[in-house]
């Protein structure tokens, strides 16, 4: 993860747009040098986050377009994928499609749930057309289901193995399990359930660490790692490279040990 900060317009930017981008460019080195498989670009620091019917403004996406460019300039050989928060999905193909990128993370695929921002609808039909419609399906959609930060009681008849086939049916790329809140680990009962029921890659949205790493190994297909890269271990620190090379040291011994 690289989480992008504050961008102009939102209440935490404090200007120096240059110097956002310019921190961008350092952890993208670091992430390369540290030998990810794969970089995603949010913008984490823009709290509160807006809906895009609330008003989310196109300074947002051109600047995250900005941001997307900047990484795949670094980061070439490997995917790139871009979150827009809050549940903005269509900004996030449109800057895909322009920055040459290869994959969106998408909240709100499927059935309904009330975020801290506010309540999210599906989105599958209106998203998908959306993508026919700027040439753009060669960028994957990587789907949330039962998201974290989340309430998901006018759902909670639908357990999540019926979500994940929801999804399936109306076309995800991939799924993405998270657990309660950002770091928070994903629920080993709702993985193990979900183990040989659907087709798509099981992706560990949240709480994967070096130390649990075993553990989950067998449960996902990849994982987006965030604030177990971070110096303190919270979203909001640094990146330590340390922390990543370690991590992706145990993700080489757990694949020799697999072959």
């Amino acid at each position: 993860m690289i989480h992008v900060g504050a961008l102009p317009g939102t209440p935490l930017y404090r200007g120096q747009f240059e110097q956002i981008i310019q921190r961008v460019r350092r952890e993208a080195e670091i992430y390369l040098q540290g030998g990810v498989d794969g970089v995603l670009i949010e913008n984490m620091h823009d709290i509160p986050y807006i809906r895009p019917r609330d008003g989310l403004g196109p300074e947002i996406t051109a600047a995250m377009t900005r941001v997307a460019l900047t990484v795949r300039e670094l980061v070439p050989g490997i995917p790139i994928g871009v979150q827009i928060l809050a549940g903005c999905n269509r900004e996030a193909l449109a800057v895909a499609k322009a920055a040459g990128i290869q994959f969106i993370r998408a909240e709100g695929f499927v059935f309904s749930h009330v975020a801290d921002e506010g309540f999210t609808d599906a989105c599958a039909g209106g998203l998908l057309r959306y993508r026919k419609q700027i040439d753009a399906e060669q960028v994957y959609i990587l789907t949330d289901i039962k998201k974290k930060h989340s309430s998901h009681a006018i759902t909670e008849d639908v357990s999540i193995e019926e979500t994940a086939h929801a999804a399936e049916f109306f076309l995800s790329d991939g799924l993405i399990i998270t657990g309660t809140a950002t770091g928070a680990s994903a629920d080993l009962a709702e993985l193990e359930c979900l183990q040989g029921k659907t087709k798509l890659p099981l992706i560990l949205g949240s709480g994967v660490t070096v130390n649990n790493l075993p553990t989950y190994w067998k449960l996902g297909h990849g994982a987006i790692v965030g604030s177990h890269f971070k110096a303190n271990g919270h979203w909001s620190g640094d990146l330590c490279a340390n922390r990543i090379r370690a991590f992706m040291d145990s993700i080489e011994t757990l694949r020799k040990q697999s072959s």
